[in-house]
């Protein structure tokens, strides 16, 4: 997937270096927020933001403001995570707390927060809604996260529970907010809400694999959090584990392209199906390098 030659890619990609110009060359915040903000990765959540917006018949302006609240917020998330987990490295480069200290990254997380609240302040009600209740459920799913690991458990229904508020929230809010923009009704807000809730669910099911089977070779953590593997495999063997495993995510990709097929045929229809199959790209088997 060249997501590096779509414009959607390029719009965010410049206002995410904009963004960062614009922070005061004196202050180290500049230095924190540029380590995290320009570290690589597939911008996946604003892009998937811009091609629903684009679906639903709106422009790129239109929507970058918004596409780039929701990069920064996501950046403010792995700052975060990092810190939780004691993260060493963050693709393939060293943490920004390893790099500037625990207070430095905390406090430019909270910039990066601000920043997309500012943002999106600039659109209607239901885009703050939706922007506001992802973000809360990000950190309850974090919360999640880190008692799931204290407590050792392997609960189906909490696992699934904390995975859906922890990273599909901003993908579902992505794809809604994209649709909110371009004026949509309800009802094809709540189509694309569904599609980015499937398309994050999976993305993290096949993230979580690649930390139990280790094969994710640019980060590092000391605090691994528990994969649906791990708790299958309380029931069965491994390799059924990592059998059953894979048929969840091939049902919710299944799920998430026939959402997507709802739509007329357009450029973006396909990007949406190629960043799909992308972000479960392999179903465990080539995906060490995934960036997203």
């Amino acid at each position: 997937m060249d997501i590096e030659k779509w414009d959607e890619y390029r719009s965010i990609n410049k206002a995410l270096i904009d963004f960062v110009e614009e922070i005061d060359h004196g202050s180290k915040m500049k230095k924190v927020v540029a380590h995290i903000c320009q570290s690589g990765g597939k911008k996946t959540r604003p892009v998937v933001l811009l091609l629903s917006s684009r679906i639903c018949g709106s422009e790129i302006g239109n929507a970058l403001d918004a596409a780039l609240s929701i990069e920064l917020i996501h950046s403010a998330s792995l700052i975060h995570d990092d810190l939780l987990d004691r993260g060493i490295l963050r693709r393939g480069a060293k943490t920004a707390h390893e790099v500037y200290g625990i207070p430095a990254a905390m406090l430019a997380g909270d910039y990066l927060i601000s920043k997309s609240i500012e943002l999106i302040s600039a659109y209607g009600k239901e885009v703050g809604i939706e922007f506001g209740r992802a973000g809360m459920e990000m950190a309850e799913g974090e919360a999640m996260d880190v008692d799931l690991l204290e407590r050792n458990s392997n609960n189906l229904a909490e696992y699934f529970n904390c995975i859906e508020k922890k990273t599909a929230s901003l993908f579902a809010a992505s794809a809604a907010m994209g649709a909110y923009v371009a004026g949509a009704d309800e009802d094809t807000v709540s189509k694309f809400r569904l599609f980015g809730n499937k398309l994050g669910t999976a993305y993290q099911i096949v993230d979580d694999m690649l930390e139990y089977t280790s094969k994710v070779n640019n980060k590092e953590s000391i605090h691994m959090s528990p994969s649906l593997v791990d708790v299958y495999r309380q029931d069965m063997a491994d390799s059924k584990a990592i059998a059953k495993t894979r048929e969840i995510v091939e049902q919710l990709v299944s799920e998430a392209h026939e959402i997507i097929d709802l739509f007329p045929p357009s450029q973006s229809r396909n990007r949406l199906h190629e960043i799909t199959n992308y972000a479960t790209k392999g179903l465990f088997s080539e995906v060490g390098t995934r960036k997203c």
